[in-house]
């Protein structure tokens, strides 16, 4: 493919480097005279030191004929008149960061529409969505967002004493838009089916509504009883502590900030609803026992500081922390955090940079589709309805799905659902779902 970036900061460099390995054709817009110097002996590609926002840069850059435009800056501004532009100018799909509060008024103003961008997105968001999995299903042995995060896989292990054991999923009598998509058992995948009885031990890769798929999920976990709220502390009111309070609001969860700005401590506590902010220092470990760091269940550093997360993590399960979560912006810290953090007491590292490459390599792509995941004994992939293909214009129901096919997510504009029998599929919907290798081409052919 024929890709620009548009800025050789953390993650735009990281985008190009990576897509650069994969034999793609990239073009980086740098502004920085030196970082582009820097850049262009870094990866096999071509660097332009310019503004990504001059129609003269984006067509020395090649923009009539990018397969893919990707504005990547810290700068709103920039990436949305770039990413505007270029679609203008003929770029095939054109990608747009953000930072986390234009997003989050997203509902208010669609900004797609408005600039003609494909996909708008924030990193700092994509991060925190990482860190809450951790948080929100730990019971979990996979989870992947789907259809941007308003639909979820997670697979769980049926435990011995769960009331779900002996039952038929129809017993079970899940919440609706709830979908088993397959069941594991000693190996061997089991195509669900309504009278099909469930066993301790059993996988099951489920699909739904976050909320509703938690619920679900405690019950193949444990048996019948009310479930405990996880006590959580978050270091570093930022962007990105911020937007995973924000995340963990509305879930079982009570969460503390502590912020060593005071400043900040305030605009937080005024947008915030539930989560309680703390004006202290975190890096002190004085400080971290008088807040009883002790009986938190999950304790996360979320700073733009990797040696003040690293080190905090290190403080808080010292002291007695259950689990410590971290964010790693620096490459070299995070591969090296990713491989050993377990070892010293770190659950999970979780790289803005990396969170983004998967949120992206979807749009990276000359196949009718993308793979999302690889399961056990079967693939959970997504693609768009052709316009004029056998699926448009029909209900679900109404489609002869192949065996070895579950429908995971509809995607239909910024609306997802675990997809129905009476729900409509037109053409530019995207599809997630869940298909052997005998089924993919075949479920292919009928929205193709």
């Amino acid at each position: 493919m024929n890709i620009i970036v548009v800025g050789a900061g953390e993650i735009g460099r990281h985008m190009a480097q990576s897509l650069s390995e994969e034999s793609h054709s990239i073009t980086v817009i740098e502004s920085d005279e030196g970082v582009a110097k820097e850049l262009e002996g870094q990866f096999d590609g071509r660097v332009i030191q310019g503004d990504g926002t001059s129609v003269n840069t984006l067509l020395e850059a090649g923009v009539s004929g990018a397969d893919l435009f990707m504005a990547l800056t810290a700068d709103n501004n920039v990436n949305l008149v770039a990413s505007s532009m270029a679609k203008k100018l003929g770029s095939k799909k054109v990608i747009c960061r953000v930072l986390p509060g234009l997003q989050r008024d997203e509902w208010l103003f669609d900004l797609r529409a408005h600039f003609g961008i494909d996909y708008v997105f924030s990193a700092e968001r994509l991060a925190a969505a990482e860190l809450s999995k951790f948080i929100r299903n730990p019971d979990s042995i996979v989870v992947e967002e789907l259809a941007r995060g308003h639909i979820e896989l997670q697979q769980v292990r049926v435990s011995p004493n769960s009331e779900a054991r002996g039952k038929t999923l129809e017993d079970l009598d899940f919440p609706s838009r709830v979908r088993v998509g397959a069941i594991t058992r000693e190996g061997k995948s089991i195509t669900p089916s309504a009278d099909e009885v469930l066993k301790a031990g059993d996988f099951v890769t489920l699909f739904g509504e976050p909320k509703r798929l938690h619920d679900v999920v405690m019950r193949l976990n444990h048996s019948s009883g009310k479930e405990v709220a996880s006590n959580v502390a978050i270091f570093g009111g930022g962007d990105y502590g911020y937007s995973l309070a924000e995340t963990l609001e509305g879930w079982n969860c009570r969460v503390r900030i502590f912020e060593n700005d005071e400043k900040r401590c305030d605009e937080l506590s005024e947008h915030l609803t539930s989560a309680k902010v703390l004006n202290i220092d975190a890096t002190s470990v004085a400080e971290l026992k008088e807040e009883n760091i002790e009986e938190v269940d999950f304790f996360v550093a979320a700073t733009g500081v990797d040696e003040d997360n690293v080190m905090t993590c290190l403080q808080a399960q010292s002291i007695g922390a259950k689990h410590c979560l971290t964010l790693i912006h620096r490459a070299d810290y995070a591969d090296a955090i990713m491989g050993f953090g377990e070892r010293v007491g770190i659950m999970a590292a979780v790289s803005p940079r990396d969170a983004t490459k998967r949120d992206l390599m979807r749009f990276v792509t000359s196949d009718p589709y993308h793979l999302v995941k690889k399961l056990e004994t079967s693939e959970l992939i997504e693609a768009s309805v052709a316009e004029g293909s056998k699926a448009d214009g029909h209900k679900v129901k109404d489609i002869n799905w192949p065996a070895g096919c579950v429908l995971a997510a509809l995607l239909h504009g910024v609306r997802a659902v675990t997809p129905a029998a009476d729900d409509e599929i037109v053409a530019g919907d995207h599809l997630y779902a869940v298909v052997t290798s005998k089924a993919k081409k075949k479920f292919l052919k009928l929205i193709h």
